[in-house]
């Protein structure tokens, strides 16, 4: 690869991309013949560099949180000639850069692109919009809801967790209609999320062996949303798939590579930890359809 463009955000996770920035472009200049560096500065910046230059370059690398990496990734997903896209990571959780084994230290995480070790992986998709790590509905989208972006950054990861401890207590049922061609489901539930990485949080949670290759969307039920698994959640102990209890019936999950959901009363999507939707959608998987550099996976 010759041609590479790092898409950054500098406010991302308290400047901490803006601070290494020269170190980072010395090195991939090093490395790459022609590097250009573009840095956002407000909503739909990183859209605009993708549509403008991203069919250009060999190597794209959004640079930044959860949040630049999904509007850069929706950007470039619908492209008919798309480059291999990198992420480097530098938000709060980065979460499907866990998944891809990157480094969350920025200037390993370059090593990590330098050396061009390359994965093809799936895509969830839903309406016009696409995902690389998860879309949800039920708790999980009230917890993002009412996050306070001051403590977010404050605490990080831990906020995400206090404010999920702090719902399952309060949270209501809605009624669930969900169709795949694995499992019809029609009765009342508090969560349901459909999974392609394995981190949530920061942590490897409700898919710690997700696999982004498999051609199939992770999904779960959870109908009562108790402590017990909110417990199992927070300590991400979860060797093996995630469990279905035949003792308790609460928790419902299976992999498929597409479902059709609706629900009463509409619920609000968390796509990426982005809300652009409400219920009903048709959630699907894209195969193989990115090609990412990847660090150490296991």
């Amino acid at each position: 690869m010759k041609k590479v463009a790092l898409i950054i955000n500098p406010q991302a996770g308290k400047q901490k991309l803006e601070k290494e920035l020269d170190e980072i472009e010395s090195r991939l200049k090093e490395a790459f013949e022609e590097v250009t560096i573009y840095q956002t500065e407000q909503e739909d910046d990183g859209k605009r560099l993708v549509e403008k230059y991203a069919e250009k370059v060999d190597l794209l690398i959004a640079g930044g949180g959860d949040g630049t990496v999904f509007e850069i990734m929706n950007a470039l997903v619908p492209l008919e000639n798309r480059p291999v896209f990198a992420i480097l990571p530098g938000g709060t959780c980065n979460d499907f850069s866990r998944t891809l084994g990157m480094s969350q230290k920025p200037l390993e995480a370059v090593e990590q692109i330098i050396s061009q070790k390359r994965i093809r992986v799936d895509v969830g998709k839903y309406h016009r919009s696409y995902f690389l790590n998860f879309w949800g509905i039920g708790i999980i989208s009230k917890v993002a809801e009412e996050m306070d972006e001051a403590n977010k950054q404050l605490l990080g990861r831990i906020s995400y967790y206090l404010n999920t401890s702090k719902l399952v207590f309060q949270n209501e049922a809605f009624s669930l209609k969900l169709r795949s061609k694995e499992l019809n489901y029609d009765d009342q539930a508090e969560l349901l999320v459909v999974g392609n990485g394995s981190f949530l949080g920061g942590i490897q949670s409700f898919f710690p062996n997700a696999d982004v290759q498999d051609g199939k969307l992770d999904v779960l039920i959870v109908k009562e949303a108790k402590l017990k698994y909110l417990k199992k959640w927070l300590e991400a102990k979860i060797q093996d798939d995630y469990p279905e209890n035949e003792e308790d019936d609460d928790i419902i999950y299976f992999r498929t590579s597409r479902l059709e959901v609706s629900a009463s009363p509409e619920q609000n999507i968390d796509c990426d930890g982005e809300f652009l939707n409400k219920t009903p959608a048709t959630v699907e998987v894209l195969p193989s359809h990115l090609e990412m550099i990847y660090g150490e996976m296991n």
